[in-house]
């Protein structure tokens, strides 16, 4: 995700040199032995949704939105509210004053289970209050109906030039355990956290656009008009492109897209060719990738979404060039394995899919560069930031400034050292392989985390976690 620390240790530690692509398929005789062995405790949703969503553009760049959730209480407790993330109300003059031309939104009215209900809205939360007490097992639904403009140089959600991205752009449910999972909007790191859901989008722009989604049916050149249809997946991003450039390429049976805003870019293949041999790694060393297209867009702030990612810039960094921005494609594919098909919290536990997605590009780079799994340089860089909290607080406990060189930075570092004493390379890869075929389509928590890493390692004494895990 996102504020790619490790872009910066790479200037130190790692060359970037040619590609090729990895032959042979890794043993998972130990996957299956240990599977028998150790009874995986994955952490409840407590919340089940269906979306169904109707989104028009018209020509003045106005969208309009019809989003029905059907939501059920998967939990053990009965609920008397729902409170929704909201985040484009973060990025109205109210919430961003200094956004030169911000966004403006307008919620004609919302409905509860067929009755048009009060309801308040402050920041990015959205609360809807119920008219009865909805016990476990039962199904509320939620009707809204809005429109919004996007902000210019917002976060994600955002107009850049002529072309549209939308990220967390509809209601959104969060997880619910001894109380609703929801926190205030961070504009650093990812403060939203949703469940597995279904999705069914229904959407309408005006012609000449190229529209790119979350699904792995889109086309190219796209219709201006499709219902697009999504299951177990935690959001939906969807891009309105001005004239883009694309090119392909097919990896096993998955149609990898790059897609760029600037013509005949001498980059793009060269991009191409990278992300095409890191996803092949990452399935042959992690596990099958079950979609048939995944969409890479250049030129945007480097993010990931399920079936799609952005890289082109770090946040308040801007642009980079083409080697870290290779860097920023592999580690953003190597989310849609930990983050979209393992799930952690990324307010309370941001630290799992950034720590384990660098470890996976760190593993990467040294495969195809050919060089020793080694992290002296990175423990060097590391004790330079004299960085002496834990790995595993929440985003809002960290200096601001901060966040990104733990989240990122030491929580890799620190468990490739750990493999580095532990296996080394070889027990690394196995591991990831392990833990993504225990955790498929589950959420983890470092609780969690640490329980299986143990386990998998035969770690009997915490004291290899001081330092970097906060065990309480």
């Amino acid at each position: 995700m996102k504020i790619i620390w490790i872009f910066y240790v790479s200037l130190v530690s790692i060359l970037f040199t040619g590609c090729s692509l990895k032959d042979g398929q890794e043993s998972v005789e130990h996957t299956k032995k240990g599977m028998f062995e150790f009874d995986p405790e994955e952490v409840p949703q407590g919340s089940e949704s269906k979306y169904d969503i109707l989104l028009k553009m018209d020509d003045d760049e106005l969208f309009t939105i019809n989003s029905s959730i059907n939501v059920k209480n998967i939990s053990n407790e009965s609920w008397a509210t729902i409170p929704l993330y909201f985040i484009p109300n973060m990025f109205t003059k109210t919430n961003s004053p200094s956004l030169s031309k911000p966004a403006t939104l307008n919620i004609e009215k919302v409905i509860l289970d067929r009755k048009n209900i009060e309801y308040s809205l402050k920041k990015d939360t959205l609360l809807i209050p119920l008219n009865r007490k909805v016990a476990p097992k039962e199904t509320v639904n939620i009707n809204i109906l809005y429109s919004f403009t996007l902000p210019e140089n917002g976060l994600r959600f955002t107009k850049n030039d002529s072309s549209y991205y939308l990220a967390q752009w509809y209601p959104m449910v969060p997880t619910y355990r001894n109380g609703w999972n929801k926190e205030e909007f961070m504009f650093k790191g990812e403060s939203y956290h949703t469940p597995y859901s279904d999705f069914q989008i229904e959407y309408e722009v005006p012609e000449n656009y190229t529209v790119v989604t979350s699904s792995e049916e889109d086309k190219f050149p796209s219709e201006n008009k499709k219902t697009i249809n999504l299951e177990r997946v935690k959001e939906v991003f969807i891009a309105i492109l001005d004239n883009p450039t694309m090119i392909e390429n097919k990896v096993g049976g998955t149609n990898l897209r790059v897609f760029g805003l600037e013509k005949n870019s001498k980059d793009y293949a060269e991009i191409l060719e990278t992300a095409s041999a890191a996803f092949d790694y990452f399935q042959t060393t992690i596990g099958h990738y079950p979609y048939k297209q995944l969409d890479i867009i250049l030129e945007e702030l480097g993010m990931e979404y399920p079936g799609i990612v952005t890289a082109g810039s770090i946040y308040n960094k801007g642009q980079i060039n083409t080697e870290g921005l290779k860097r920023i494609v592999v580690h953003e594919i190597a989310h849609q394995w930990f983050y979209g098909m393992v799930s952690n919290d990324s307010y309370h536990d941001p630290w799992l899919d950034e720590g384990v997605t660098d470890l996976a590009t760190f593993l990467y780079f040294t495969e195809y560069n050919n060089l020793d799994f080694d992290f002296s340089k990175e423990t060097k860089f590391l004790e330079e930031q004299n960085l002496t909290l834990p790995v595993n607080l929440s985003i809002n406990e960290y200096p601001p400034k901060d966040i990104s060189s733990y989240i990122y930075g030491k929580s890799y570092i620190m468990l490739g050292k750990l493999f580095q004493t532990n296996g080394g390379k070889e027990k690394a890869e196995e591991f990831l392989k392990n833990y993504f075929e225990t955790y498929q389509f589950k959420e983890v928590n470092t609780e969690e985390f640490i329980r299986y890493l143990k386990f998998y390692l035969k770690i009997e004494d915490d004291s290899v976690f001081d330092g970097w895990i906060n065990m309480d």
